[in-house]
Protein backbone atom coordinates (compact mmCIF):
# COMPACT_ATOMS: atom_id res chain seq x y z
CA UNK A 1 0.00 0.00 0.00
CA UNK A 2 2.86 2.19 0.11
CA UNK A 3 3.82 2.41 -2.90
CA UNK A 4 -0.08 2.82 -3.50
CA UNK A 5 -0.20 5.61 -1.96
CA UNK A 6 2.95 7.96 -3.68
CA UNK A 7 1.84 6.85 -7.24
CA UNK A 8 -0.09 8.96 -10.15
CA UNK A 9 -0.88 6.01 -11.91
CA UNK A 10 -1.74 2.14 -11.40
CA UNK A 11 -1.92 -0.61 -13.91
CA UNK A 12 -3.22 -3.96 -13.31
CA UNK A 13 -4.29 -6.69 -14.92
CA UNK A 14 -5.21 -9.80 -12.22
CA UNK A 15 -8.66 -11.39 -13.24
CA UNK A 16 -11.09 -8.79 -11.46
CA UNK A 17 -11.43 -8.79 -8.00
CA UNK A 18 -8.47 -10.76 -6.81
CA UNK A 19 -6.28 -7.23 -5.72
CA UNK A 20 -9.62 -6.69 -3.16
CA UNK A 21 -8.14 -9.85 -1.21
CA UNK A 22 -5.16 -8.00 -0.55
CA UNK A 23 -6.51 -4.73 -0.01
CA UNK A 24 -5.21 -3.38 -3.38
CA UNK A 25 -8.59 -2.24 -4.88
CA UNK A 26 -8.97 0.87 -6.30
CA UNK A 27 -11.90 1.33 -3.80
CA UNK A 28 -9.09 0.81 -1.29
CA UNK A 29 -6.76 3.02 -2.36
CA UNK A 30 -9.01 6.01 -3.05
CA UNK A 31 -9.21 6.58 0.51
CA UNK A 32 -5.58 7.03 0.44
CA UNK A 33 -4.49 8.25 -2.82
CA UNK A 34 -7.68 10.11 -4.10
CA UNK A 35 -5.37 11.76 -7.14
CA UNK A 36 -4.63 8.25 -8.25
CA UNK A 37 -5.45 6.88 -11.99
CA UNK A 38 -6.26 3.08 -11.28
CA UNK A 39 -6.22 1.28 -14.57
CA UNK A 40 -7.50 -2.55 -14.41
CA UNK A 41 -7.53 -4.24 -17.81
CA UNK A 42 -8.79 -7.54 -17.91
CA UNK A 43 -10.85 -10.06 -20.27
CA UNK A 44 -14.76 -8.89 -19.49
CA UNK A 45 -14.52 -5.87 -17.12
CA UNK A 46 -14.74 -5.63 -13.50
CA UNK A 47 -18.16 -6.46 -13.33
CA UNK A 48 -20.46 -8.51 -15.50
CA UNK A 49 -21.68 -12.40 -15.82
CA UNK A 50 -18.21 -12.97 -17.63
CA UNK A 51 -15.49 -11.19 -15.07
CA UNK A 52 -14.70 -14.24 -13.55
CA UNK A 53 -13.30 -15.65 -16.47
CA UNK A 54 -9.15 -15.30 -16.95
CA UNK A 55 -8.69 -14.17 -20.27
CA UNK A 56 -6.20 -14.34 -22.86
CA UNK A 57 -6.05 -13.60 -26.55
CA UNK A 58 -7.12 -16.47 -28.54
CA UNK A 59 -10.11 -16.80 -26.33
CA UNK A 60 -11.48 -13.28 -26.30
CA UNK A 61 -10.61 -12.95 -30.12
CA UNK A 62 -12.74 -16.15 -30.42
CA UNK A 63 -15.99 -14.62 -27.77
CA UNK A 64 -15.66 -11.29 -29.73
CA UNK A 65 -16.20 -12.67 -33.40
CA UNK A 66 -12.41 -12.44 -34.52
CA UNK A 67 -11.81 -15.91 -35.20
CA UNK A 68 -14.84 -16.91 -36.55
CA UNK A 69 -14.31 -13.94 -39.41
CA UNK A 70 -11.28 -15.32 -39.79
CA UNK A 71 -12.32 -18.34 -40.46
CA UNK A 72 -15.45 -17.97 -42.08
CA UNK A 73 -13.18 -15.39 -44.60
CA UNK A 74 -10.64 -18.65 -45.56
CA UNK A 75 -13.25 -20.67 -46.10
CA UNK A 76 -12.44 -23.93 -47.99
CA UNK A 77 -8.92 -22.84 -48.40
CA UNK A 78 -8.57 -23.54 -44.46
CA UNK A 79 -8.93 -27.64 -43.31
CA UNK A 80 -7.86 -26.92 -40.16
CA UNK A 81 -9.15 -24.28 -37.43
CA UNK A 82 -6.45 -21.97 -36.39
CA UNK A 83 -5.85 -18.92 -34.95
CA UNK A 84 -4.25 -15.89 -36.23
CA UNK A 85 -0.62 -15.85 -34.98
CA UNK A 86 -0.93 -11.71 -33.35
CA UNK A 87 -1.97 -11.51 -30.12
CA UNK A 88 -3.95 -8.67 -30.83
CA UNK A 89 -6.02 -8.27 -28.15
CA UNK A 90 -3.34 -7.84 -25.93
CA UNK A 91 -1.98 -5.40 -28.03
CA UNK A 92 -4.77 -3.61 -28.35
CA UNK A 93 -6.00 -3.19 -24.90
CA UNK A 94 -2.65 -1.88 -23.71
CA UNK A 95 -2.98 0.77 -26.30
CA UNK A 96 -6.83 1.79 -25.64
CA UNK A 97 -5.01 1.68 -21.59
CA UNK A 98 -2.60 4.09 -22.48
CA UNK A 99 -5.34 6.51 -23.63
CA UNK A 100 -8.03 5.98 -21.07
CA UNK A 101 -4.99 6.70 -18.20
CA UNK A 102 -4.20 9.92 -20.83
CA UNK A 103 -7.69 11.44 -20.93
CA UNK A 104 -8.40 10.26 -16.74
CA UNK A 105 -4.76 12.29 -15.93
CA UNK A 106 -5.97 15.43 -18.22
CA UNK A 107 -9.45 15.24 -15.88
CA UNK A 108 -7.08 15.24 -12.62
CA UNK A 109 -5.50 17.60 -13.47
CA UNK A 110 -8.41 19.47 -14.14
CA UNK A 111 -10.44 18.11 -11.07
CA UNK A 112 -7.22 17.21 -8.83
CA UNK A 113 -9.60 13.34 -8.35
CA UNK A 114 -8.56 10.82 -9.81
CA UNK A 115 -10.86 7.68 -11.21
CA UNK A 116 -10.44 4.00 -12.06
CA UNK A 117 -10.05 3.12 -15.93
CA UNK A 118 -11.69 -0.41 -16.54
CA UNK A 119 -10.54 -1.86 -19.72
CA UNK A 120 -11.98 -4.95 -21.00
CA UNK A 121 -10.40 -6.70 -23.79
CA UNK A 122 -13.66 -7.95 -25.41
CA UNK A 123 -14.80 -4.45 -25.74
CA UNK A 124 -11.53 -3.46 -27.20
CA UNK A 125 -11.91 -6.57 -29.61
CA UNK A 126 -15.27 -4.96 -31.23
CA UNK A 127 -13.89 -1.08 -31.18
CA UNK A 128 -10.92 -1.83 -33.53
CA UNK A 129 -13.02 -4.15 -35.63
CA UNK A 130 -13.17 -1.91 -38.65
CA UNK A 131 -16.24 -4.36 -40.21
CA UNK A 132 -17.90 -4.51 -37.04
CA UNK A 133 -20.74 -1.69 -38.15
CA UNK A 134 -21.96 -4.08 -41.16
CA UNK A 135 -21.87 -6.91 -39.61
CA UNK A 136 -24.43 -5.97 -36.81
CA UNK A 137 -26.72 -4.17 -39.84
CA UNK A 138 -27.28 -7.48 -41.16
CA UNK A 139 -26.83 -6.19 -44.25
CA UNK A 140 -26.87 -8.58 -47.02
CA UNK A 141 -23.86 -7.39 -49.51
CA UNK A 142 -23.99 -10.14 -51.62
CA UNK A 143 -20.92 -10.76 -53.72
CA UNK A 144 -19.73 -7.50 -52.39
CA UNK A 145 -17.07 -7.65 -49.58
CA UNK A 146 -18.23 -5.74 -46.25
CA UNK A 147 -14.49 -3.66 -45.98
CA UNK A 148 -11.53 -2.92 -48.31
CA UNK A 149 -9.61 -4.74 -45.64
CA UNK A 150 -6.58 -7.55 -45.42
CA UNK A 151 -8.06 -10.50 -46.00
CA UNK A 152 -9.70 -9.56 -49.49
CA UNK A 153 -6.33 -8.36 -50.65
CA UNK A 154 -4.74 -10.67 -53.23
CA UNK A 155 -1.23 -11.72 -54.10
CA UNK A 156 0.59 -11.80 -57.57
CA UNK A 157 4.66 -12.18 -58.61
CA UNK A 158 6.82 -10.19 -60.22
CA UNK A 159 8.92 -10.92 -63.22
CA UNK A 160 12.14 -11.02 -60.56
CA UNK A 161 10.26 -13.28 -58.42
CA UNK A 162 8.83 -11.48 -55.65
CA UNK A 163 5.36 -11.34 -54.00
CA UNK A 164 3.38 -8.17 -53.46
CA UNK A 165 0.18 -7.90 -52.08
CA UNK A 166 -2.28 -4.85 -53.45
CA UNK A 167 -4.69 -3.80 -50.82
CA UNK A 168 -7.91 -4.01 -52.42
CA UNK A 169 -10.42 -6.81 -53.35
CA UNK A 170 -10.88 -7.17 -57.34
CA UNK A 171 -14.13 -8.49 -56.31
CA UNK A 172 -15.39 -4.98 -54.95
CA UNK A 173 -17.31 -2.59 -57.73
CA UNK A 174 -15.34 0.22 -56.09
CA UNK A 175 -11.96 -1.25 -56.35
CA UNK A 176 -12.48 -3.42 -59.41
CA UNK A 177 -12.66 0.08 -61.83
CA UNK A 178 -8.73 0.91 -60.45
CA UNK A 179 -7.35 -2.74 -61.47
CA UNK A 180 -8.77 -1.83 -64.63
CA UNK A 181 -8.01 1.65 -65.20
CA UNK A 182 -3.80 0.77 -64.04
CA UNK A 183 -3.83 -2.11 -66.88
CA UNK A 184 -5.75 0.62 -69.51
CA UNK A 185 -8.47 -2.16 -70.11
CA UNK A 186 -11.25 -0.23 -69.96
CA UNK A 187 -12.73 -3.07 -72.28
CA UNK A 188 -13.02 -5.59 -69.08
CA UNK A 189 -15.48 -3.33 -67.92
CA UNK A 190 -18.19 -4.63 -70.36
CA UNK A 191 -16.67 -8.33 -70.40
CA UNK A 192 -19.97 -9.92 -68.92
CA UNK A 193 -17.65 -12.21 -67.05
CA UNK A 194 -16.91 -9.25 -64.39
CA UNK A 195 -19.97 -6.82 -64.87
CA UNK A 196 -21.34 -7.86 -61.36
CA UNK A 197 -19.64 -8.27 -58.13
CA UNK A 198 -21.27 -11.89 -58.55
CA UNK A 199 -19.79 -12.64 -61.88
CA UNK A 200 -16.31 -11.72 -60.49
CA UNK A 201 -16.13 -13.67 -57.79
CA UNK A 202 -17.83 -16.67 -60.07
CA UNK A 203 -14.72 -15.90 -62.35
CA UNK A 204 -12.35 -14.13 -59.92
CA UNK A 205 -9.35 -17.06 -60.98
CA UNK A 206 -9.65 -15.50 -65.25
CA UNK A 207 -9.40 -11.77 -63.59
CA UNK A 208 -6.54 -12.72 -61.56
CA UNK A 209 -4.44 -14.28 -64.09
CA UNK A 210 -5.32 -11.11 -66.35
CA UNK A 211 -4.14 -8.98 -63.35
CA UNK A 212 -1.12 -11.39 -62.86
CA UNK A 213 -0.33 -11.26 -66.65
CA UNK A 214 -0.05 -7.69 -66.46
CA UNK A 215 1.99 -7.53 -63.58
CA UNK A 216 4.70 -9.53 -65.34
CA UNK A 217 5.16 -7.06 -68.04
CA UNK A 218 7.06 -4.71 -65.46
CA UNK A 219 10.78 -5.29 -65.29
CA UNK A 220 11.19 -3.39 -62.06
CA UNK A 221 9.17 -2.36 -58.78
CA UNK A 222 9.93 0.93 -59.61
CA UNK A 223 7.76 0.97 -62.51
CA UNK A 224 4.78 -1.24 -61.46
CA UNK A 225 4.34 1.23 -58.36
CA UNK A 226 4.25 4.54 -60.59
CA UNK A 227 1.46 2.72 -62.80
CA UNK A 228 -0.38 1.14 -59.89
CA UNK A 229 -0.10 4.74 -58.00
CA UNK A 230 -1.52 6.58 -61.31
CA UNK A 231 -4.22 4.29 -60.47
CA UNK A 232 -4.22 5.15 -56.40
CA UNK A 233 -3.50 0.96 -56.00
CA UNK A 234 -1.65 0.64 -52.85
CA UNK A 235 0.87 -2.43 -52.87
CA UNK A 236 3.63 -3.47 -50.65
CA UNK A 237 6.56 -6.73 -50.85
CA UNK A 238 6.23 -9.70 -48.74
CA UNK A 239 9.07 -9.47 -46.58
CA UNK A 240 10.15 -11.23 -43.59
CA UNK A 241 10.85 -8.94 -40.53
CA UNK A 242 14.85 -9.66 -41.05
CA UNK A 243 14.43 -7.82 -44.79
CA UNK A 244 12.46 -5.18 -43.84
CA UNK A 245 14.69 -4.12 -40.73
CA UNK A 246 17.67 -3.68 -43.04
CA UNK A 247 15.30 -1.47 -45.54
CA UNK A 248 16.33 1.91 -46.72
CA UNK A 249 12.77 2.76 -45.38
CA UNK A 250 13.19 1.29 -41.56
CA UNK A 251 17.38 3.24 -41.51
CA UNK A 252 15.75 6.29 -42.79
CA UNK A 253 12.89 6.39 -40.27
CA UNK A 254 15.01 4.68 -37.49
CA UNK A 255 12.95 1.75 -37.18
CA UNK A 256 14.98 -0.59 -35.62
CA UNK A 257 17.63 0.86 -32.59
CA UNK A 258 20.34 -1.11 -31.30
CA UNK A 259 20.55 -1.45 -27.04
CA UNK A 260 23.62 -2.72 -24.93
CA UNK A 261 22.47 -6.30 -24.53
CA UNK A 262 24.59 -5.68 -21.07
CA UNK A 263 26.49 -9.07 -22.01
CA UNK A 264 29.16 -7.34 -24.74
CA UNK A 265 26.91 -7.24 -27.59
CA UNK A 266 24.09 -5.64 -28.65
CA UNK A 267 20.28 -6.16 -29.19
CA UNK A 268 18.09 -4.65 -32.14
CA UNK A 269 14.97 -3.76 -30.62
CA UNK A 270 11.43 -1.85 -32.51
CA UNK A 271 11.86 1.76 -32.80
CA UNK A 272 9.73 4.51 -32.11
CA UNK A 273 6.62 4.73 -34.00
CA UNK A 274 5.88 8.66 -33.62
CA UNK A 275 7.87 11.81 -34.45
CA UNK A 276 7.67 15.35 -33.20
CA UNK A 277 8.10 18.33 -34.58
CA UNK A 278 9.48 20.29 -31.81
CA UNK A 279 11.27 17.49 -29.69
CA UNK A 280 13.73 15.06 -30.01
CA UNK A 281 13.53 11.83 -28.74
CA UNK A 282 16.19 10.40 -27.44
CA UNK A 283 17.53 6.77 -27.25
CA UNK A 284 15.77 4.34 -25.19
CA UNK A 285 19.47 3.82 -23.59
CA UNK A 286 20.37 0.56 -21.80
CA UNK A 287 17.48 -1.58 -20.49
CA UNK A 288 16.93 -2.57 -17.07
CA UNK A 289 16.51 -6.45 -16.06
CA UNK A 290 13.36 -7.21 -14.43
CA UNK A 291 13.59 -6.31 -10.92
CA UNK A 292 17.06 -4.38 -11.25
CA UNK A 293 15.15 -1.18 -9.50
CA UNK A 294 13.39 -2.77 -6.89
CA UNK A 295 15.64 -2.60 -4.12
CA UNK A 296 16.33 1.09 -4.69
CA UNK A 297 12.51 1.97 -5.22
CA UNK A 298 11.49 0.25 -1.86
CA UNK A 299 14.31 2.03 -0.34
CA UNK A 300 13.18 5.42 -1.85
CA UNK A 301 9.88 4.59 0.12
CA UNK A 302 11.47 4.08 3.61
CA UNK A 303 11.77 0.31 3.39
CA UNK A 304 15.38 -1.06 5.39
CA UNK A 305 17.62 -3.01 3.49
CA UNK A 306 16.93 -6.28 6.23
CA UNK A 307 12.84 -6.18 5.43
CA UNK A 308 13.76 -5.32 1.20
CA UNK A 309 16.15 -8.71 1.50
CA UNK A 310 13.49 -10.48 3.34
CA UNK A 311 10.71 -10.00 0.24
CA UNK A 312 13.12 -10.70 -1.90
CA UNK A 313 13.76 -13.86 -0.13
CA UNK A 314 10.24 -14.88 0.32
CA UNK A 315 9.74 -14.18 -3.36
CA UNK A 316 7.60 -11.03 -2.91
CA UNK A 317 9.41 -9.10 -5.15
CA UNK A 318 12.43 -10.26 -7.95
CA UNK A 319 16.13 -9.87 -7.07
CA UNK A 320 18.88 -7.89 -9.30
CA UNK A 321 19.91 -10.39 -11.47
CA UNK A 322 23.34 -8.26 -11.55
CA UNK A 323 24.17 -8.55 -7.83
CA UNK A 324 22.50 -11.26 -6.90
Amino acid sequence: MTLCMEADIIVENFRAGTLAFFGLDYESVRKHNPRVVYASISGYGQGGPLSHRGAYAPTVHAESGFTATQLSHMGSDLTTDRHDPYSHADIYTGLEATIGILAALHKCKLTGEGQHVDIAMAATMLAINERVHVDLSGIDLGAEPPALGPSFSPFFKTINGEKITIATSVVSSLSFPLYIGAMRRADLATDPRFATAESRLKNIDAFYRIVQDWILTFDSLESLDAQLDEAKLAFGVVRDIGDFASSEWANWWGAIEEVDDRAGGTARIPGKPWRFSNERLDHPGTPAFRGEHNAQILGELGLTPESIRDLTARGVVTADPVSA
